[in-house]
């Protein structure tokens, strides 16, 4: 497995380097975030060790361009604590979270678990459906954000998955009740809003201002790809 080690503190980055071509992983470096994001896309690393404060770009940036072009897990290392760094952090797509100092057993440890989850959804192959963070088991019938089991009913889950496979398209009240309740609640259009609550509270990071599950004002909702 392939890893991209990118901070500007060169004693770390071959410290880190060191215990991972100990455990047999090839490890990739750069020292700034505009190498990042041309590593990230030029050599397709299985998973990204990316620093918050970095010269040319910063860790954050660099992070959402890489996510234009790859869902490889991206674990994020500062020197910052704060829940709403960490937040800011899942926003721009980062998978985990390292503050600096740490363990660097904790941290292979958190690398092992990230790339069996990706194996898994990789061996699932066409029975799964990822955006983002957001992945749908369609065998399983099972939703997942960022890894973590979401417990989705029926009917949330054939909302979620509708939209999923039609992203960036609106769709109304109307024609989700057509689509999905079959006219079970034809005269209602408001179950369509309390499900859309319900997905956005388990699946978003922050259902006040989501990420993926939007709102078209007047017109009707869909997913952000």
């Amino acid at each position: 497995m392939k890893i991209l080690v990118v901070d500007d503190e060169e004693l770390l980055v071959k410290g880190i380097r060191f215990n991972l071509q100990n455990e047999g992983y090839d490890v990739i470096t750069g020292s700034n975030g505009l190498e990042a994001v041309q590593l990230a896309q030029s050599q397709k690393p299985d998973l990204v060790l990316l620093d918050v404060m970095m010269p040319e770009m910063d860790g954050l940036t660099a992070c959402a361009k890489i996510r234009e072009f790859s869902d490889v897990p991206i674990i994020l290392l500062t020197a910052k604590s704060d829940d709403m760094d960490k937040l800011i952090g899942f926003d721009h797509g980062v998978d985990d979270y390292m503050t600096k100092p740490f363990n660097i057993l904790e941290l292979k440890a958190r690398i092992r678990a990230l790339l069996r989850r990706t194996k898994s959804s990789a061996q699932t192959g066409a029975n799964c459906l990822t955006i983002g963070s957001i992945t749908l088991d369609l065998d399983a019938r099972n939703a997942y954000r960022s890894g973590v089991l979401a417990d989705l009913t029926a009917k949330e889950f054939d909302v979620i998955e509708f939209l999923m496979r039609n992203p960036n398209r609106v769709y109304s009240r109307e024609a989700l009740l057509d689509t999905i309740w079959a006219y079970e609640y034809r005269s209602d259009i408001r179950t369509v809003d309390v499900h859309i609550r319900r997905l956005r509270e388990k699946l978003e990071e922050n259902p006040a201002e989501p990420n993926y599950i939007m709102t078209k004002w007047g017109v009707g909702y869909y997913f952000r790809k």
